[in-house]
């Protein structure tokens, strides 16, 4: 997977927040997104196209979700960028949308960058997004 990070985060610059793979617990991670990028200090368009962005990468990822599995997000704080981490287990044979297809156009529009992997059983969605200069 391509590692995507702002400058080396600290171990106090971490959160990790697990919730159910289930579209109901997707505003726990859109409104822990939006507070985080609110630390930064992000203009509030950055603020919002990140949260699409983790909503859209969220239900990539639970359309191909095992059944009562876990979404796992990894958000890491540095000095100007915000870097989001969403992974889940997955059914046998579920693969991510290809990089053509409309919703990864939207994660690459909203974000300063993004990637993908899926092994061993699991997909990872990463996000990263740095503040606009003048902050």
């Amino acid at each position: 997977m391509t590692q995507l990070t702002g400058q080396p985060a600290t171990d106090d610059d971490v959160v990790h927040l697990t919730v159910p793979a289930d579209g109901g617990y997707l505003g726990v991670l859109r409104t822990a997104t939006a507070g985080l990028a609110a630390r930064l200090q992000f203009a509030l368009d950055e603020i919002e196209d990140l949260r699409i962005a983790v909503d859209e990468a969220c239900a990539m990822l639970l359309a191909i979700a095992t059944r009562d599995a876990e979404l796992e997000c990894r958000f890491s704080v540095t000095e100007d960028a915000l870097t989001v981490e969403v992974t889940v287990p997955t059914v046998r044979g579920a693969a991510l949308p290809g990089e053509s297809s409309f919703a990864w156009k939207v994660l690459t529009a909203l974000t300063t960058a993004a990637a993908a992997e899926s092994a061993q059983g699991r997909a990872t969605i990463s996000l990263l997004t740095r503040r606009s200069a003048g902050y």
